[in-house]
Order: structure tokens, then C-alpha cells, then sequence
């Protein structure tokens, strides 16, 4: 068994389907979901899976669930915007948003919520400098 040919799926818990769907299929305009007789509903996006489960106490988590690797987190950021998303910014010691948008080291990350509390990110790689 070798682990690292595998396909990856991630696992959101969710307490309100529909409205869950709507966000990931609406507001973040992934392909619709595929329905499976569990219950969960599952997305392709980019060789990985997203498994939307129903589940009535939805998540606990208080990290990042998901991040998306995008080529340009400003206008990936504008773009969720116009469809309603709203981005989180700190103020912490070692993680300060401007403009929503935090560098952390090699890369440039912004979060956000989905409607069922899931921690959703952004994040861009910064080019190393040549050598």
C-alpha cells in the first residue's frame, strides 16, 4: 500500500445541507456536488475530494479545515467577495492581516468561514528570491 498515491478526500461536517451546497456551489462556484447514498455529497476540485457530511452539531474544529492554492489571492479574494464572502482579519503577534490578506513566511494567506463554521483559506505562494 502506498499512501502517497492515494486520493485524498476532506472531510466538512455540516448541520444544514442545502444551505451548505448552496455556498460551495453558488458562492464558491465548484462544479455541483454528487450525492451519495451516505448522505454526503462530494466535490472534484483540483484532484481532491470535498465530502460535505451531514452531521446536527456540524464542526468543532478552530483551525483551517481547507485552504485553496490560487495564483493571485487579491483578485481570488475580490472575486468571493462579489459573491458575498466575508474575510477574517487579525491582529495578532505574528499574524496580522492587511487588506485581509497575512504573509506567513513563503507564502500569502486569507481566511474565511462557510456558513456551517468550516475555517476556509486562501493561500498563494511567494516566488523564492533567485540565487
Amino acid at each position: 500500500m502506498h499512501l502517497n498515491a492515494s486520493q485524498i478526500t476532506v472531510m466538512l461536517p455540516v448541520r444544514d445541507l442545502t444551505r451548505a451546497r448552496d455556498f460551495y456551489e453558488r458562492v464558491l462556484a465548484l462544479p455541483a456536488g454528487e450525492p451519495r447514498p451516505d448522505g454526503k455529497v462530494v466535490y472534484h476540485c483540483g484532484g481532491t475530494k470535498i465530502a460535505l457530511f451531514p452531521r446536527a452539531e456540524g464542526t468543532k474544529a478552530e483551525h483551517t479545515a481547507l485552504s485553496f492554492s490560487v495564483d493571485d489571492i487579491r483578485a481570488s479574494g475580490e472575486q468571493l467577495e462579489s459573491r458575498g464572502v466575508v474575510f477574517s482579519d487579525y491582529d495578532l503577534p505574528g499574524l496580522k492581516t492587511v487588506e485581509h490578506v497575512c504573509v506567513l513566511g513563503s507564502e500569502k494567506a486569507a481566511w474565511f468561514t462557510d456558513p456551517e463554521g468550516n475555517i476556509l483559506c486562501l493561500h498563494e505562494d511567494i516566488p523564492s528570491p533567485p540565487a
